[in-house]
């Protein structure tokens, strides 16, 4: 496979760039993505064999039911993020490793609706909470220890509705290539 085919796979979407400057039409675009997630997601995994699970999206790519899990696992890190940005004054968060997240039992065998449960209330708590804060707290930071970077939760908003968008877009791209 050429490289950038390669790269059209990995990232359907391109990757995520934050806007200069972040408007509220960002931020109520970003919100719905994110309340619309797990809906959307479910609707179009649900349906899927367990064969069509197994599939990955892309040469030595995760699986669907990887990438399911995937999607709820760093949600729930970003969700976690988000309070202690709101708690604590720049935070260093933790990372995790995803690689050898997605290399564990329950993300190679567990049932998807076991995430998409999981999403679906992770979103409605995120969602409820980003629709409340104000233009202060969106500008409150944590930081992340590779490379010490720091994210604004604004910037956060727009970084996991692309992640989400990002992985729903692999799953679609694959069901439009095998057909599905």
């Amino acid at each position: 496979m050429e490289k950038e085919q390669l790269e059209q796979l990995r990232y359907p979407i391109g990757h995520y760039q934050i806007p200069n400057p972040i408007t509220q039409h960002h931020l109520d675009e970003w919100i719905t993505v994110l309340e619309n997630l797990p809906q959307r997601l479910a609707e179009m995994v649900l349906p899927l064999s367990e064969d069509q699970l197994e599939t990955p999206y892309r040469p030595e790519g995760w699986t669907v039911r990887q990438l399911v899990h995937h999607i709820a696992d760093s949600h729930h890190h970003s969700y976690i993020r988000f309070k202690w940005a709101l708690t604590e004054d720049n935070p260093l968060i933790k990372p995790y490793d995803e690689k050898a997240w997605t290399a564990l039992f329950d993300s190679k065998s567990a049932p998807i609706q076991m995430s998409l449960d999981h999403l679906k209330v992770v979103h409605a708590k995120l969602v409820y909470l980003l629709k409340g804060l104000s233009e202060e707290e969106l500008q409150r930071k944590f930081t992340h220890p590779d490379g010490n970077e720091e994210t604004t939760l604004k910037e956060n908003i727009g970084r996991y509705a692309w992640h989400g968008s990002h992985h729903f877009a692999h799953i679609k791209n694959l069901l439009e290539r095998k057909g599905w």
